[in-house]
């Protein structure tokens, strides 16, 4: 008997939690980084263990850099309050936004599929398409290529 396909990977998952932390993180007005974690892991499946490390990677810098991030999202939204966008888009916008800025590692057209596919998962219809459009618009700003990790 085949094995089912499993969808993603460990850093799909690691996104996903990292979309969920931040999610949390933000309706509960943020805080200490550590307590917010220490409340986080414990409530999620022992499964997840081997996405925790890439995930926590992923929060810290998209909360180390929130403000920046939060002037982009501004930017490419055009005359909407940053307050008025779901909470989970603008995690996913947050999470999205961090990797083309400041993981040169990752290639922008990665960031962009996984947040539009992390959107669809988990938010509206119309969530995949808004924030394909907005991070679309912050890939034509970048100074590096769209498939590519910096300096291959």
């Amino acid at each position: 008997m085949d094995e089912p396909v499993k969808t993603g990977g460990r850093r799909r998952q690691a996104r996903e939690l990292a979309v969920q932390f931040l999610y949390q993180y933000d309706v509960s007005g943020g805080g200490d980084l550590r307590d917010a974690f220490a409340a986080f892991w414990p409530a999620q499946p022992d499964d997840q263990t081997n996405a925790r490390g890439f995930a926590e990677e992923l929060i810290r810098g998209a909360v180390e850099k929130q403000t920046e991030i939060d002037e982009r999202i501004k930017k490419y939204t055009e005359h909407w309050e940053l307050s008025r966008i779901a909470a989970v888009d603008r995690s996913i916008l947050r999470l999205a936004i961090y990797e083309m800025l400041f993981r040169d590692d990752i290639p922008p057209v990665v960031s962009i599929n996984e947040a539009v596919d992390i959107a669809k998962k988990y938010s509206t219809r119309e969530s995949g398409a808004f924030v394909n459009g907005i991070l679309d618009r912050l890939r034509g700003d970048l100074p590096r290529p769209a498939r590519t990790p910096a300096g291959s």
